[in-house]
């Protein structure tokens, strides 16, 4: 979820909301024009593809084949684009710089449901919905994926924020939405609504607060620039970093590990910090354990196995399979050549996307795709593709 262009103010972020030229962590730039055309692989007719991929680059998407890795479908569109999936098993979020727009990944277009807005930001799948927050205007909305089947907008719930800020929200299987509280310039902290949106639950001891992950038992974390604040069972609390500066801005979760996974900064005032310690935090326990793995990694290098293994992709080309409970790096399977993150968070940069035992793996330097099966660590397939990839995501059914 995530990344924006760096200030001084929040040196070492992950993602900041940017000024208003630039669209924040999943947004894109507010530059260019949102007309699209899409355009089938040369020679081919569109023909549904199975368990797609869907890859940006400058100028487009590519979609691919999620066996095969073949490109299936070239979709022209302009501008800094941002993906993620929709929950179903068939559609995929685009964030462009005029809003949210919903592709249909299967068939390789776009169904005319969009959620128009200034800086579309995070996307949240749990509990059978799908949750979009708009920086610019502050509005959530809440939809079942399942809905969004026969291309017409779902009738879903909406909340806006008291003011527009670089923001995220969760719906629970309770019906309460946990939602992220700021302004442009501060975030504080996050507060818990009931069905009717009246507020229950109110934190504002999380400076910065940014992104969300949701581990078993429904425990749902949010980073903050001191550590991370886990609300559950109703209640909120506060897991402190053992560093006065220790932001975690970036999680993970699994439904079937209570360990979240994050990334920890320590150096407010760097431009561009590239830590090699991760964050593993245990919501039973509300305890915090570093774990340094010897390398580099980015926002973009964080997921989760089916088993709940903690992985990350390593600035050394290497995915690091850990234990959540121990912090053991339990497999090292190298997948890429070395890489350095670029002070840009636009710019490309080997990306990480899971489904079930397969862990996708971009190489924008070489143009290149690669699965990778977890539980054998062996490379299954690779592809090069036209052009260099940018975000990398997919179809995830059920969550």
């Amino acid at each position: 979820m995530n990344k924006p262009i760096r200030t001084k103010a929040f040196t070492g972020t992950a993602l900041i909301l940017a000024a208003s030229a630039v669209l924040t962590a999943c947004g894109g730039e507010d530059t260019s024009s949102s007309d699209t055309k899409a355009k089938n692989a040369p020679n081919t007719k569109a023909v549904a593809v199975k368990d797609p991929l869907v890859a940006t680059f400058d100028g487009g998407l590519y979609v691919l084949d999620g066996e095969s890795l073949k490109l299936a479908s070239t979709i022209e569109l302009p501008g800094f684009n941002r993906l993620n999936p929709a929950g179903d098993d068939s559609h995929v979020i685009v964030s462009t710089d005029a809003g949210f727009r919903v592709l249909n990944a299967a068939e390789q277009s776009f169904t005319g449901i969009e959620y128009k807005g200034a800086k579309p930001g995070h996307v949240v799948r749990h509990a059978g919905k799908t949750v979009l927050f708009t920086d610019g205007t502050g509005e959530v909305n809440v939809f079942d994926p399942d809905d969004l089947e026969g291309g017409k907008k779902p009738q879903g719930r909406t909340y806006t924020s008291a003011e527009p800020h670089h923001g995220v929200a969760i719906e629970l299987s309770t019906g309460e939405l946990l939602s992220t509280l700021g302004t442009e310039e501060k975030r504080t902290g996050a507060l818990v609504l009931d069905k009717n949106d009246k507020e229950l639950q109110r934190n504002e001891k999380c400076p910065g607060v940014h992104g969300e992950a949701a581990a078993k038992g429904e425990a749902v974390g949010i980073g903050c620039e001191d550590g991370i604040l886990i609300y559950k069972d109703g209640k909120f609390t506060k897991v402190d970093a053992p560093d006065d500066y220790g932001r975690i801005g970036n999680q993970s979760g699994s439904d079937v590990s209570p360990v979240l996974l994050g990334d920890y900064k320590t150096d407010p005032e760097a431009e561009l910090e590239r830590p090699t310690r991760i964050s593993l935090i245990d919501t039973e326990t509300a305890k915090l354990r570093l774990v340094d793995l010897g390398t580099s990694y980015s926002f973009r290098s964080l997921g989760r196995g089916p088993h709940g293994e903690a992985l990350v992709l390593g600035t050394n080309g290497t995915l690091h399979v850990i234990d959540p409970e121990t912090g053991k790096v339990d497999k090292k399977i190298p997948v890429v050549g070395e890489w350095q993150e670029p002070l840009d968070w636009q710019q490309a940069r080997p990306t990480l996307f899971v489904r079930d035992h397969i862990a996708y793996v971009s190489e924008p330097g070489k143009r290149k795709l690669h699965a990778v099966d977890i539980e054998s660590g062996k490379k299954v397939t690779s592809v090069t593709l036209p052009k260099s990839t940018n975000e990398l995501s997919g179809i995830v059914a059920g969550h």
